[in-house]
C-alpha cells in the first residue's frame, strides 16, 4: 500500500501532473481572457450559468498554476496574480459592450481560492502519507 502510493503522488506520477499544470495554464489563460474580452460570446455563454462558468474557469486556472508553480511562497502569489486578472477583465469587460458585474468577481474569487486549495492538499498531504516518519 505505501508503495502504490509512493509511486502515485512521488513517483512517476507527480511529476507529470507538475509538467501538465506548466504547460497548460497559459492555453487555459488566453481561452479565459478571449472568453471575457470578446464583444460577442457563444450563446452557450450567454445563460443563468454564467457565474458557475466563471468560478469553474478560475478554479481550473488557480489548480493548474498551483500545481505547477506551487511551492512554499509562491501559491499567495500566484492567487493574488489570478484575482488581479479577473478584476482587471471585469473592468475591460465593461469597455467591450459587455457587462462589469462583482458577482462574477466573486465567483473568480471563489473559483481561483478553491482550486488554490485543492492543489495545496494534494501537494501537500501526499508528503506526510509517504514520508517515513522521523526516528528517534
Amino acid at each position: 500500500m505505501r508503495y502504490a502510493a509512493a509511486m502515485f503522488f512521488r513517483g512517476l506520477f507527480l511529476p507529470w501532473v507538475r509538467l501538465a499544470g506548466l504547460w497548460l495554464f497559459w492555453p487555459a489563460v488566453v481561452v479565459v481572457i478571449w472568453g471575457q474580452l470578446t464583444p460577442h460570446p457563444p450563446p452557450a455563454a450567454e445563460n443563468q450559468w454564467d457565474k458557475a462558468q466563471h468560478f469553474i474557469a478560475y478554479f481550473g486556472m488557480a489548480l493548474l498554476a498551483t500545481l505547477g508553480w506551487g511551492r512554499r511562497g509562491r501559491q499567495i502569489w500566484i492567487l493574488l496574480g489570478l484575482l488581479a486578472m479577473g478584476g482587471s477583465l471585469e473592468i475591460v469587460q465593461g469597455m467591450v459592450g459587455r457587462g462589469a458585474e462583482w458577482l462574477t468577481q466573486a465567483a473568480n474569487t471563489l473559483g481561483a481560492l478553491l482550486g488554490t486549495g485543492v492543489a495545496m492538499v494534494y501537494l501537500a498531504i501526499p508528503r506526510s502519507l509517504v514520508d517515513d516518519p522521523p526516528r528517534d
